[in-house]
């Protein structure tokens, strides 16, 4: 992906280092939070509703101990650290050229997210974010939260790597604050309140299905404006929504797939709407609440 040299965005708050030092901010017993631990958390949280806090207590041994504080020290950040945290700058800067200018084209005005690098949790206006959630955008105060150790799950963990599919984690978060700047999120909460579970769930794949397709517009219009684009870059985003697809991760959590259980998607229906966003470049292709089937 080319994106060295490029702008990038003003609108990054980096809280990295008050969430500790070099290591985790809080060990459960005796023994660090690793990769896989908050991989599974992240697959409880997206595919069955856990919280993911209580699984990670619970695989790390923590039910039965004291949960022992770590001094603040000095945080050193490793050269991949400091990368991407420049990506994700580039990235969200190229966001706001590419969302600017279609909100333009529509008589209207994009009001920019901000985006808060932190490590560990991190208060927001949602409640006390957390690293095991993975990246996750706050509508009550617009801001896109991420954790960079989510990237190191992402290639490690769920085997999804490349920069491209590292800029469209940001430009899915982003697509929910478009969503929300457009009103539709406001429409949905309204609609999942009171209504079954089932509902409820299906709903939510509606709308994480949309914000997919929003992340795939922005790729198409920073292509056609900027080249950024290299061999492999889109498979390499195609392979990262297939890997975070609900039946995916309830296959690689040992669970049966339940699709009324899906809350973002299958792996099938995630590639294609980021593709149906990439390919046409147009919001109006991303009605997912009209589309039959999905």
């Amino acid at each position: 992906m080319r994106w060295d040299g490029n702008r990038e965005s003003d609108n990054v708050e980096d809280r990295r280092d008050e969430g500790g030092g070099g290591s985790p901010g809080f060990r459960l017993g005796g023994g660090g939070i690793g990769l896989g631990t908050i991989a599974i958390g992240l697959v409880a949280w997206l595919v069955f509703g856990a919280n993911p806090l209580q699984v990670i207590s619970a695989l790390s041994g923590g039910g039965h101990q004291q949960v022992q504080t770590q001094p603040q020290q000095p945080k050193v950040h490793s050269a991949e650290e400091q990368r991407e945290a420049k990506l994700v700058r580039v990235v969200l800067a190229d966001t706001e050229d590419v969302w600017g200018q279609i909100f333009q084209q529509r008589g209207a005005s994009y009001q920019q997210p901000k985006l808060v690098l932190f490590s560990n949790s991190t208060p927001t206006a949602c409640g006390q974010g957390q690293s095991a959630m993975g990246p996750f955008y706050c509508p009550a105060d617009r801001k896109v939260y991420i954790d960079l150790a989510f990237y190191r799950t992402l290639n490690q963990q769920l085997g999804a790597p490349g920069e491209f599919a590292e800029a469209y984690v940001i430009a899915h978060e982003v697509g929910h604050h478009v969503q929300n700047l457009l009103g539709i999120s406001g429409k949905v909460d309204a609609a999942r309140r009171g209504a079954s579970e089932r509902k409820a769930n299906a709903l939510s794949v509606r709308l994480e299905l949309q914000a997919d397709c929003f992340a795939g517009v922005w790729g198409s219009h920073a292509d056609k404006a900027r080249h950024i684009l290299e061999g492999g870059d889109l498979e390499s985003a195609l392979n990262a929504a297939s890997k975070i697809g609900d039946d995916t991760l309830q296959r690689s959590a040992g669970q049966a797939v339940v699709p009324d259980s899906f809350t973002h998607g299958s792996s099938e229906q995630r590639v294609r709407w980021f593709r149906r966003g990439f390919d046409g470049g147009d919001i109006a292709q991303c009605d997912t609440f009209s589309a039959n089937p999905l």
